[in-house]
């Protein structure tokens, strides 16, 4: 098994240079008040499609020779992952099938229909999207680009922490949202290389802590589909890949409540303006949970997209009258 390595993440950089938006950082005044810290959030709520998956799905993509760019790329995803595949495929010609849940939000479905992907729908407790996957690969010769455990996605996922410690220099603390993985090995990557002394935490649903399970004990824990608010870590293992550099390179799993998560919807959203999905808010939770470790350090959360159903959105923190600080 070939490990992607920092070169891999720089490479990737290069090559989807000119698809993907180099997303903001952004910061809050009344948040590095409340925690005295310098908190720094890397948007990628600003990201095409909404989310961090386009840069691993575009470097992946992109990869693929000429006679696989012809049959085809199928993956499975809830959604992020879904949309970023379907548009990678259309910006260079390339057929693709994306095998989605069936209470996958509607918003992310139909975006993926929008940029041409055919889709089919399983039951995410009761089937196996993988096998569904690995199937139809194997009968229509399809691309299979998994959402997590593939290097040249953990290398594009890469770059949005790259971009992150280019642009505000080298930090203390990296908090990152953790499903399958992804995202974690690939910022770990850059960070390990970029600033070396930074710690580097990966955060997941209470709920879905089979990353936490796995860190801990050394080998790969599988776990039921968790049920969370935070659909993008609806994970049920860690990849082979991944699960190889986050133990070299993470320094802990932490895991935050759904509740935790609305709130830091809430706070992002009065406070900063920011519209993110749950998923996006585990960097931000897992943060608070550290906060009175973080007085006086320079921290570096990613906030991994903005997908979510507005009146969904407006459910979840309509209870919420205070951010998570006050």
């Amino acid at each position: 098994m070939l490990v992607p390595t920092y070169n891999d993440v720089l490479d990737a950089g290069e090559r989807i240079k000119g698809y993907v938006n180099e997303t903001p950082v952004l910061t809050s005044r009344t948040l590095n008040d409340q925690l005295g810290a310098e908190i720094y959030f890397k948007g990628e709520n600003y990201q095409r499609v909404g989310a961090f998956k386009f840069r691993g799905a575009m470097n992946a993509v992109s990869k693929l020779s000429d006679e696989k760019r012809s049959k085809g790329v199928i993956a499975f995803s809830s959604g992020n992952h879904a949309q970023a595949i379907a548009l990678s495929a259309k910006l260079l010609n390339v057929p693709a099938t994306i095998v989605m849940p069936e209470d996958a939000p509607t918003l992310k479905v139909v975006a993926t229909a929008g940029y041409g992907a055919h889709i089919i729908k399983y039951n995410r407790y009761t089937e196996d999207r993988e096998e569904i996957g690995r199937q139809l690969a194997a009968k229509h010769g399809f691309a299979l680009i998994p959402p997590y455990d593939h290097p040249d996605v953990i290398a594009g996922q890469g770059t949005s922490a790259k971009e992150l410690l280019e642009e505000v220099g080298q930090l203390d603390a990296l908090f990152v949202p953790l499903g399958g993985g992804g995202l974690l090995s690939g910022s770990a990557l850059a960070a390990r290389s970029l600033s070396p002394d930074c710690k580097i935490f990966g955060v997941e649903p209470e709920a879905g802590n089979d990353g936490q399970q796995s860190f801990r004990s050394g080998s790969i824990v599988h776990i039921d589909t968790p049920k969370t608010i935070a659909d993008g870590a609806q994970t049920q293992h860690l990849g082979e890949y991944t699960f190889a550099i986050i133990r070299e390179n993470v320094d802990d799993i932490l895991t935050v409540s759904d509740q935790e998560l609305i709130e830091c919807m809430h706070f992002l959203a009065e406070r900063m303006k920011l519209v993110v999905e749950p998923t996006a808010c585990l960097g931000f939770a897992g943060a608070l949970l550290k906060k009175k470790e973080l007085v006086g350090k320079k921290v570096g959360i990613i906030l991994s997209g903005g997908n979510v159903d507005m009146r969904r959105y407006a459910a979840l923190i309509s209870g919420r009258e205070d951010g998570p600080m006050t």
